[in-house]
């Protein structure tokens, strides 16, 4: 009865590693380097005046991020939070319009964001505002996925800080790529 067990022992092992020998070992891919960054439209901002602002999400190429209004419940939405001192106003987030696009791990077309996504918002600075510069911090929370599988949530928190003049001192445009200007 024992041989037979240990014959029966041996064949399951032979056959499980029969079996493993077909299994692939391959690392896991590495998560996209997905690059968050803010700019504002001006040079400096205006007291009493509203300067346009966005955040700037570079994705790789083959890699994708769910925009801010995925088709399906379970995916994560990206998101941007703004915070700014008090009396700063903060408009409300632009998103870029999704593009809808169908990969091997869904049945369905999912609503997504490729290349470079540009969420946009305004900041008013109050009339009184007393500093010399402000500071806004912003998180952008997102997921990001390739054609076959999507990685966990992550949230890119960057500090945008501008220099503050008066409102009837010149400002320059700046960062034209971003705000469609040349």
């Amino acid at each position: 009865m024992n041989r037979k067990i240990t014959q029966l022992i041996l064949i399951i092992l032979g056959i499980a590693i029969l079996l493993l020998g077909h299994v692939s070992f391959a690392a896991p891919l590495p998560d996209p380097n997905i690059s968050v960054k803010g700019y504002f439209a001006n040079d400096k901002a205006q007291r009493g005046r509203t300067v346009q602002a966005a955040v700037v999400i570079e994705i790789p190429s083959g890699y994708h991020i769910n925009s801010n209004r995925p088709l399906e419940s379970f995916l994560i939405a990206t998101s941007l939070k703004v915070d700014a001192p008090g009396g700063v106003r903060i408009g409300p987030i632009v998103y870029p319009r999704a593009a809808l696009r169908r990969f091997k791990f869904s049945k369905k077309q999912l609503s997504v964001y490729e290349g470079r996504a540009i969420l946009r918002f305004s900041v008013t600075l109050p009339a009184n505002y007393s500093g010399g510069s402000i500071e806004i911090k912003t998180r952008v929370r997102l997921q990001s996925c390739n054609d076959e599988v999507c990685f966990p949530p992550k949230n890119f928190d960057e500090s945008m800080r501008i220099g503050v003049v008066g409102a009837n001192e010149r400002v320059r445009g700046a960062n034209g790529w971003v705000f469609g200007r040349r």
